[in-house]
């Protein structure tokens, strides 16, 4: 004797579930908002024709070449935006001038290094925003970025010791908090407030030092 009963099956929900209008909307906004404070950042005025330029280039480059949607799961804080945003002027301010002092001083030649900084908030727009903000600081330059880990590799010049790398080091990682404070979601925020995970740093390449 067979029974015709079957087993009733639920559904298996998509992997990546489509984004609603209201969230495809907030990502654009943020998209454009981003590539509008770059191309002012590039240009080193602000004026009104440079945000109203970038702005129409956005527009522009999101409809031309559309990109994979980038989930933005945090909020814009005012206070910490601003905070980052007198940090960032004043390393820009400092480091020209230090940059500056080292291509007039007499001397040996200023030492260099590749680092390999892991962030903790491995997302796409993490990575990006802080490689940006470190690569528009004068000294220091992303050579490569690892998406699967979330590690930049930063050349930077002007080190005199292995002391001074790791304080570079921990500068990106100040850095990258200041960005999760300004946009970050609260779990991004919790593991950028948590102790770093304890282990010994790769080593750094000193370039130039003797051997």
């Amino acid at each position: 004797m067979t029974s015709d009963r079957t087993t009733p099956t639920t559904p298996t929900p998509p992997a990546n579930p489509p984004l609603t209008r209201k969230a495809r909307r907030r990502n654009r906004i943020v998209a454009v908002t981003g590539l509008t404070s770059v191309w002012v950042l590039l240009w080193g005025t602000l004026s009104w024709a440079n945000v109203i330029s970038g702005l129409v280039l956005s527009v522009v480059l999101l409809a031309v070449f559309p990109l994979p949607p980038v989930t933005f799961a945090g909020r814009i804080r005012p206070l910490p935006l601003a905070r980052f945003w007198v940090r960032f002027l004043r390393d820009l301010v400092v480091a020209s001038a230090q940059i500056a002092w080292l291509a007039v001083r007499f001397g040996q030649p200023p030492l260099s290094a590749i680092i390999a900084v892991p962030l903790r908030v491995n997302t796409d727009l993490n990575l990006t925003l802080t490689a940006e903000a470190l690569s528009l600081v004068p000294g220091s330059l992303i050579i490569e970025a690892d998406r699967a880990t979330g590690t930049l590799y930063v050349h930077i010049i002007g080190v005199r010791s292995r002391e001074e790398v790791e304080r570079f080091r921990q500068g990106v990682l100040d850095l990258e908090g200041r960005i999760v404070a300004a946009i970050g979601s609260p779990e991004e925020l919790s593991r950028v407030t948590q102790p770093h995970p304890a282990g010994p740093p790769e080593p750094a390449h000193l370039e130039g030092a003797p051997r």
